[in-house]
Order: structure tokens, then C-alpha cells, then sequence
């Protein structure tokens, strides 16, 4: 019964907090991390982090990214294939170099300083795609060079992460851990050719409720589960299961119910329990070094990944709107984290500052993304009358 009252308490205080930041001129998704930091143990105590809870939220990630794939422009994301690698690797290299520099001043050893350079590496756009959304440029090619830069800095990430497990000592074979992704990502776009369009049309004419759109929700969980297993990030597997529908005759079906399905109480779910996970235990005593290293991921990811969209020709302000969509690192550096605390690479003390490093990257992203885009959509609107 706490359950069904976190949740009503949850999914009330979203939706009117997302109003707010809204007519305040924020993005919604700003308004729903800040009141999830209020509701939970930080604040005021209404909602604890639970189980239950943690997996509603994986749910509604996983249903956020399921969506973004199916409003991709598959086309648009073919040419902006080198726009994302650019993006991804040079929003890889920076944040990498200066957290290895940060690590070395913080006597880390070195392998433990190379941790911390991928750990702010990481990236996880599943909040940048929620402002995209509200700022109209899911399908844009700034839109697609974001999304395609997070696939490629997950998979190099976690590679070179493995490779530096098993510098470690730790028990990672790094060619198993290469096959494993070059069988999902190959699975996964023959799946996307052949198999996904045969088991709608299989599901379509049976006589029961919404066949389709459980159909495609197998299609879903399955993708963001194999993912998950050959170490690429669930969120991943949903992105690319949610491009394949789009390239059914079943994706405006799908895409309305989907949505409808997610924005009622899973994805509120989602945004609300980062800032639930908030905890301001020894802040005060740390407060300078989450400070320098909060700076150092917001800038790092920012000029890092910007330089990288300059570089394919895009304009200062649609380089930096990107820039600011890689910042937030989100749930998959928090996952690196707890690697990082299990393989003793990072102790519990820095873990919690990195949680809140974490934390202030995902709260900045919105707002940023904001500026940059809105500034260089004005700055368009002038020269075009000038």
C-alpha cells in the first residue's frame, strides 16, 4: 500500500512541478528532478529509494528511449553518422584526459585515475532526449548526431573499461567482451530487418486486446534485456528496438499508445527518482571537491563533444546545444560507479561525491540545451531580417 501512495505522491508532484518549470521558461524534465530531490530523503522524506520503485523507473527509461527510437529519422541518422563520431569520441578523449589529470592531483594510482577519466566519460542522454522532445529536435540532424554520438560513447566506454578491468586484475576477457557487442548490434539490425516486421504482422489479427502494441513492447524488453546481457546499456537495446518499429506500417500505432502508456506514470517514475537518489550526507565536508568536479564534467563533456560537432560543420550555437545534450551522465555513469566501488577502484567516500556529481550534470542539461539551441534559433531570426 506505501507503493500506491509514493506513486500518487510522485506522479502529482511531477506533473504540476513540470508545469511550473515550464511557465518559469525551463524544460519540464528540470521541474521533475528538482521535486524528486524534495520528495525524497533530502528533503522531505515523502518517497524512499525501493526496489519496486528502482525497477518502475528502469521501465520508464527504458519506454523513454523505446519512443526516441521511433521518432528517429533514419535518415537524417545516416548522415550525421560522422557528425556522431565526432561528437562521441572527442566527448570521450576530453573529460577522459583532464579526469586522469584530476585523479593523478587526487593521489589516485594510475589505474584508478584512468577510472575515474571514463567514469566521467560516460554519457546518458535519456534526459537530453526528453528536452530535445520539447525543444521539436528529435528529428532534426542535431537531434541525430546526439543520439548517435550516445550509442557510439557507450560502446567505446564500456570496452575500454573492460580492457581496464582486465588491467586490473579483474575477470574480463576483452575479446569476449567485443564479440558480445558486435553479436548484439549484429543481431539487432538483422532482427530490425526481418524479424520485428514479421512478428507485428504475426500479432496484428490475433483476437485479443492490443495485440500490437504488446507486440511491440515484447520487442522492447527483449532488445533493452539482450542489451543489457552483452554489456551494452538497456537503454541502447530500447533505442534500437523503437527505430525498428519505426520501420513498420505499425510505428504511428505503436509510437501514440507507447507514448500514452509511458508519460502517465512510468517516465514521471523515471525523472523523479534521480533526484530521490539525492543525498546530501557530508556534503559539507566534500563541498570543494564536488564542486571542482562537478565543473570539471560539465565543462569537459561540453567543450569536448561541442569541438566534435564544430568539427562536422555545424554552427557555434548547435555545437554547444549538443555539447550540453552529452553532459548529463545520468544512470550509466552511476552504474560505472558501483562497478568502480566493487573492483575498490573508487572508495565510498568518493562514490557519494560522484553521485552528486552526477546528479548536478543531469540538472544543468536541460536548461543548457535550452540557451544554446533557443540562442541560435534568434540569432537565425536576426540575420534573416537583417
Amino acid at each position: 500500500m506505501e507503493l500506491l501512495f509514493q506513486l500518487a505522491v510522485i506522479l502529482i508532484a511531477s506533473k504540476i512541478a513540470g508545469d511550473i518549470s515550464v511557465r518559469l521558461g525551463q524544460p519540464s524534465v528540470l521541474g521533475k528532478l528538482v521535486i524528486g530531490i524534495i520528495l525524497g530523503p533530502a528533503v522531505l522524506g515523502l518517497v524512499d529509494e525501493t526496489t519496486t520503485l528502482e525497477q518502475l523507473s528502469q521501465i520508464g527509461v527504458i519506454l523513454l528511449m523505446f519512443i526516441a527510437g521511433m521518432e528517429t529519422d533514419l535518415d537524417e541518422f545516416k548522415r550525421s553518422g560522422k557528425a556522431a563520431t565526432f561528437v562521441g569520441l572527442s566527448g570521450i578523449i576530453v573529460p577522459l584526459a583532464v579526469g586522469f589529470l584530476a585523479g593523478i592531483l587526487m593521489n589516485m594510482t594510475t589505474i584508478e585515475a584512468i577510472f575515474l577519466g571514463l567514469l566521467l566519460s560516460a554519457t546518458s542522454v535519456s534526459i537530453s532526449v526528453q528536452a530535445l522532445k520539447e525543444l521539436n529536435k528529435m528529428q532534426s540532424k542535431e537531434g541525430a548526431a546526439i543520439l548517435g554520438a550516445a550509442v557510439i560513447d557507450d560502446v567505446v566506454v564500456i570496452i575500454a573499461l573492460a580492457f581496464l578491468m582486465s588491467m586490473a586484475g579483474g575477470d574480463v576477457n576483452l575479446s569476449i567482451v567485443i564479440i558480445k557487442k558486435v553479436l548484439f548490434f549484429g543481431g539487432a539490425i538483422l532482427a530490425a530487418w526481418k524479424l520485428v516486421p514479421w512478428i507485428l504482422k504475426k500479432f496484428a489479427p490475433l483476437k485479443v486486446t492490443e495485440s500490437v502494441i504488446s507486440a511491440a513492447l515484447i520487442i522492447c524488453f527483449l532488445y533493452a534485456y539482450l542489451a543489457e546481457v552483452t554489456g551494452v546499456a538497456a537503454i541502447i537495446g530500447a533505442y534500437i528496438a523503437g527505430v525498428a518499429i519505426s520501420l513498420t506500417d505499425f510505428k504511428k500505432e505503436v509510437f501514440e499508445k507507447v507514448e500514452t502508456i509511458g508519460y502517465s506514470i512510468f517516465v514521471p517514475v523515471f525523472f523523479t527518482s534521480i533526484g530521490i537518489k539525492a543525498s546530501f550526507e557530508g556534503l559539507a565536508q566534500n563541498i570543494g571537491l564536488i564542486i571542482v568536479l562537478s565543473i570539471i564534467a560539465i565543462l569537459t563533456k561540453l567543450i569536448g563533444a561541442a569541438a566534435g560537432a564544430k568539427m562536422a560543420h555545424f554552427s557555434w550555437n548547435s555545437s554547444l546545444g549538443i555539447g550540453a545534450a552529452m553532459v548529463s551522465r545520468g544512470e550509466v555513469a552511476l552504474i560505472l560507479a558501483t562497478i568502480g566501488i566493487e573492483a575498490k577502484l573508487i572508495n565510498q567516500q568518493l562514490f557519494s561525491i560522484l553521485v552528486i556529481v552526477v546528479l548536478v550534470t543531469t540538472i544543468v542539461t536541460p536548461p543548457m540545451m535550452k540557451f544554446f539551441f533557443q540562442r541560435g534559433v534568434k540569432q537565425n531570426a536576426m540575420k534573416s531580417t537583417a
